[in-house]
């Protein structure tokens, strides 16, 4: 895959360098220092992009084929939303932001990223080892790994001053590396329009762009996720001998090894992926081996698994097991009962911790949980953190102006994505071979498990809920891109029906919101809006299914 040809230096070492000066020249320290650090950053990054894109048939110098513009194109407008974008709220949060918040004014749109950044400039600028970042001093980390990479940036490329927007540059990066694995391997397992969609939702979503553009794990981890993708689909087609949906096309218009390659490099890859979880959060890379042991499962011959997937398996995941129960207790806190006592108890800790805080944090909410069962209470929980961001709440709720372009276009993303999401069990039971089938119900089967556990452990919290959503969102874009490819054969009546369920729903809580903060109509009790909301959708169903019905003669 890594290969440089002349031609990328014409174009990228002048740009890096113009791009290097201008980034020193806003920040602070050394001019010199700093345009050195920020030009070879940037010349690593695009060259990796370049090389990335042209491996996996995309080129930016090769316009031949349809597919390989778009794909250079998704990756070229990836990097450049997420860079600009973190560079643009670093800009005008100080400028714009909260008055007085410690984090804003520093340029910073999450907590987390601050604290993690000031403590890697802590250890960077220290005497101390770059590994004492995995000690509980530097505890704003969890996991130590992410901490570290971001205390070697700072201490070999930034050593005499804090330049934040090195960490931005490689978030940036991360973010939009993982979309040429990830179009390769979705080519070879579903074909190219289930690739193209997967690939420009994994590109243009908001949540992800936005963290993106700033120091944290997710785009690390959505970057290992595809690596892992593309090293477990190709290692799956060589051993197994047998053509996937797309994989009898390319093999015809290309030599195996082209489309494929070698059992070791796609271990390699597959491998990459797994130890870049385990450093930067072991759970993700534990839920991971799940999502392949199941894929595995459902696609073998009366669900047989070859004994050395078991071992692989078996021995990762143990390994995970005691990288995550470790981190978590870093502070000894979470009591004893080994590995999985001590994850059960931060999960049930941390369940207990957010349904206070939506209680504590909402006159409503508490109003809601005073009247209803307590039994309703962590159901409540779940579906008030499945449905956040609210849509209608960013499109009505008084906030200043940065605030409210970034929340309704998390919103926005999200809201449009849900559909696909409900509708994903639907196009896994009609689209493809009885093998598709069984993989994209697995998957989503996972996602959603795994939405409503972040549901349960984000809470109601607007940022800290969709940011674990995230997580496993490169799953959620390969389910929504089979959606779309699904209803663009198929053109189910029942995507657009979903679609005005959801309307509805977005439509009642838009008249509470507008009652709660402009006072405007009046305000139904919240019992009566539930009840409104699921007789519209009994009848939108009802009608759906008497109108399928009567096309079909029954």
């Amino acid at each position: 895959m890594i290969s440089i040809q002349r031609r990328d230096l014409v174009w990228s070492l002048p740009l890096s360098l113009l791009l290097g000066a201008g980034l020193s020249a806003l920040q602070p320290g050394n001019f010199f220092i700093g345009w050195l650090g920020f030009s070879l950053l940037l010349f690593l990054s695009l060259f990796l992009l370049s090389s990335a894109t042209r491996w996996a048939g995309g080129g930016l110098d090769t316009f031949v084929l349809d597919h390989r513009k778009t794909l250079a194109w998704m990756v070229a407008l990836a990097f450049i939303l997420r860079f600009a974008g973190g560079v643009g709220t670093y800009l005008a949060l100080p400028v714009y932001g909260h008055a007085g918040d410690e984090e804003q004014s520093a340029g910073f749109t999450y907590t987390d990223a601050y604290r993690r950044d000031s403590q890697a400039w802590e250890l960077a600028s220290s005497d101390r080892p770059i590994l004492d970042a995995f000690n509980s001093r530097f505890a704003s980390d969890q996991y130590g790994g992410l901490l570290a990479f971001c205390a070697f940036i700072y201490r070999y490329l930034s050593p005499d001053a804090h330049r934040v927007l090195l960490l931005v540059l490689m978030s940036a990066l991360m973010g939009a590396l993982g979309i040429p694995f990830l179009w390769k391997a979705a080519n070879l397992q579903w074909g190219e329009k289930v690739a193209t969609a997967t690939s420009w939702i994994f590109a243009l979503y908001p949540e992800s762009i936005l963290l993106g553009g700033v120091p944290m794990r997710e785009p690390y981890l959505l970057a290992f996720s595809a690596f892992c993708l593309w090293g477990f689909v190709s290692l799956r087609a060589e051993r197994s001998n047998l053509p996937l949906e797309t994989g009898r096309l390319l093999r015809e218009e290309h030599p195996r090894n082209d489309i494929i390659g070698s059992n070791k490099k796609s271990l390699a890859w597959l491998a990459l992926g797994v130890l870049g979880m385990l450093l930067v959060s072991p759970s993700i890379a534990l839920v991971t081996l799940i999502i392949l042991g199941g894929w595995i499962y459902f696609s073998s011959e009366r669900g047989r698994f070859p004994w050395w997937v078991v071992a692989l398996l078996v021995t990762v995941f143990l390994a995970g097991l005691f990288f995550l129960s470790s981190a978590l207790d870093r502070q000894g806190n979470l009591g004893g009962g080994g590995p999985l006592g001590v994850i059960q108890t931060f999960i049930r800790e941390s369940f207990k911790w957010n349904a206070y805080k939506i209680e504590e944090g909402s006159g409503w909410v508490q109003k809601l949980f005073d009247e209803m069962p307590d039994w309703m209470e962590l159901p409540f929980v779940m579906i008030y953190g499945v449905l956040q961001p609210i849509l209608p709440a960013i499109f009505i709720a008084p906030t200043i102006l940065p605030w409210k372009v970034i929340g309704i276009l998390r919103a926005i993303g999200w809201y449009a994505l849900l559909p696909a999401l409900i509708l994903s069990f639907w196009s896994g039971s009609g689209r493809g071979g009885a093998m598709s089938r069984s993989i994209i119900l697995w998957l989503s089967f996972i996602v959603w498990g795994w939405i409503l556990f972040t549901a349960l452990r984000g809470g109601g919290d607007q940022w800290d809920n969709p940011r674990y959503r995230l997580i496993l969102f490169m799953w959620q874009a390969i389910l929504a891109g089979h959606v779309w490819a699904w209803w663009r054969e198929m053109r189910n009546a029942w995507v657009g029906r979903v679609i005005v369920m959801e309307l509805v729903l977005v439509a009642v809580f838009s008249q509470w919101y507008l009652n709660r903060y402009l006072h405007f109509g009046g305000q139904l009790p919240f019992a009566w809006m539930v009840a409104l909301i699921l007789g519209s959708w009994i009848s939108i169903i009802g009608w759906g299914v008497w109108r399928d019905r009567k096309a079909h003669g029954v």
